[in-house]
């Protein structure tokens, strides 16, 4: 049981146990251990064989010295992020504006650090990812929220108020998390649209952050945003592997910046202030993006079922929590107001032995909620359902 081994034509993500789990020593389990772990963005599942076996070659090889790379600096997986996005998204990035960086929050962060000045405003959609709040309080940003709304299952932000807001107060940057988290909305190309009025009569750099793009459901498309009309220029896109081949240990992110005066701010800095990827990680990224459609097929047709599960579990037994379905990625947002444990409902699981994120943390609109990784098997979701309707009891 929880060996996750290949079977065939398919993967078998269904036998992970928690037993297997708590065996574990990354952050997910380990941390809060004795808790039922569902939390933090990691999925239960070993990566595609094809990323394993690929690593494990390079070092029964010893090929870990300083590794090629172009004359931009760059490992061959910013041309495979290139292919995959064409292929999966059928946008291609422009190679000669991809660049490398340790991680998606690094690469945010380094946006704001070289296309703002302090108070400046940052146009975020809350909730939020948490380190979205970091980076603007770091850079001395000014935040401002744009509120969700979740009517009849649905989840919305008003861009009417947002083009008026703007003309009274303005703004720098629109900071997009597409799909978004928490929620798990994947922004019509209609809305994105929308927003890319908005920005152009605004002057807003747009920073994409896109890397829950792989992870959209059925019924729903990704478009990326820099694929839009007009968007591209003045679009700086970020994104991973690690979120949807479950390699966040592996640090490695890549941006497309058709933004030129963003490039040129990173021009000026001192070139080694960001240090460099390292070969495990951008070749893990080559390995999932070139080898492991196989695998990424069929993960993401177990969160589907996975997603369908949760909110099913959710409705028929947790009394007075709300849930609707995510249109992407493996989080489910539960709306906790209604209930007993409204003030802190991330406390009352805890005491019932499971560890969700609390609300609280993904800024304005979080209060009374907490988000919920289903990125699991059928069984070890059911125990984190059954102990968490303790606390509603």
């Amino acid at each position: 049981m929880g060996k996750n081994q290949h079977m065939g034509n398919g993967f078998d993500f269904e036998s992970v146990d928690v037993e297997w789990l708590r065996t574990k020593g990354g952050r997910k389990w380990h941390h809060v251990a004795p808790l039922l772990a569902a939390w933090v963005a990691d999925m239960d599942f070993r990566p595609a064989p094809a990323i394993t076996a690929h690593l494990e070659s390079i070092l029964r090889g010893g090929d870990v010295g300083y590794p090629e790379r172009d004359d931009k600096g760059r490992m061959r997986a910013v041309q495979a992020f290139a292919d995959w996005t064409e292929r999966r998204h059928g946008w291609r990035p422009d190679s000669e504006h991809l660049k490398e960086w340790n991680d998606v929050v690094q690469a945010v962060q380094a946006v704001l650090h070289v296309a703002t000045s302090p108070g400046d405003g940052v146009v975020v959609h809350v909730p939020a990812y948490p380190p979205f709040f970091d980076s603007i309080e770091q850079t001395k940003c000014r935040l401002v929220p744009v509120p969700a709304s979740i009517e009849d299952g649905r989840v919305s932000w008003d861009h009417d108020v947002l083009d008026a807001l703007l003309t009274r107060e303005p703004a720098k940057v629109l900071l997009l998390c597409n799909p978004h988290n928490p929620t798990g909305h994947v922004f019509t190309r209609e809305e994105l649209e929308r927003l890319v009025d908005i920005a152009t009569r605004h002057g807003l750099l747009i920073i994409s952050d896109e890397i829950h793009s792989d992870l959209v459901h059925d019924g729903h498309v990704h478009v990326p945003v820099a694929s839009l009309p007009g968007a591209a220029e003045r679009t700086v896109t970020v994104c991973a592997a690690s979120k949807t081949f479950n390699l966040a240990g592996l640090r490695y992110a890549v941006t497309h910046c058709g933004a030129v005066h963003v490039e040129q701010g990173f021009d000026a800095l001192p070139h080694h202030l960001f240090g460099a990827t390292n070969i495990m990680g951008a070749e893990a990224a080559w390995a999932a993006w070139t080898l492991s459609d196989d695998w990424y097929d069929g993960v993401r047709a177990h969160l589907l079922r996975m997603r369908d599960l949760t909110v099913s579990l959710v409705r028929d037994r947790l009394p007075g929590v709300s849930v609707h379905v995510p249109d992407a990625t493996y989080l489910a947002w539960l709306d906790c107001t209604a209930t007993a444990i409204a003030t802190d409902p991330c406390e009352a699981f805890r005491a019932a032995g499971v560890e969700t994120s609390t609300g609280t943390s993904f800024g304005p609109g979080g209060e009374g909620h907490v988000r919920l990784n289903f990125a699991t098997s059928p069984a070890v979701m059911e125990r984190i359902i059954s102990a968490m309707a303790k606390a509603l009891t």
